[in-house]
């Protein structure tokens, strides 16, 4: 039984940060496809950043990159996302995907992604 499980979300002014974790069961983060996605009010899913296995390269929508870092430690079985000079338009709810043995890698796209939590909310305000 594979389980995501999200934290570190919260309230933030403009510019500041926060760190996102996703702790996993069932399935090992190095070894599969995982990406993080958010979702603001009536908007739809959309693809932050992802990270691959067999060498770990990283993508980012183009509005997070330099500001956001997506990362996996082996050690905890987590994958983080290191988010800085947040704006207000980073406010959705984000969620953590993985591909694992049921999907496929998509990148920034959502369909491939089998395993999904059940996310936690960022609020930037202004």
């Amino acid at each position: 039984q594979v389980q995501l499980v999200e934290s570190g979300g919260g309230s933030v002014q403009a510019g500041g940060s926060l760190r996102l974790s996703c702790a996993a069961s069932g399935l090992t983060v190095t070894s599969s496809c995982m990406g993080w996605f958010r979702q603001a009010p009536g908007k739809e899913r959309e693809g932050v950043a992802v990270i691959y296995t067999r060498g770990g390269s990283t993508y980012y929508t183009d509005s997070v990159k330099g500001r956001f870092t997506i990362s996996q430690a082996n050690a905890k079985n987590t994958m983080t996302l290191q988010m800085n000079s947040l704006r207000p338009e980073d406010t959705a709810m984000y969620y953590c995907a993985a591909a694992g043995r049921g999907g496929y890698c998509s990148g920034l796209l959502t369909g491939g992604y089998f395993y999904w939590g059940q996310g936690t909310q960022v609020t930037v305000s202004s």
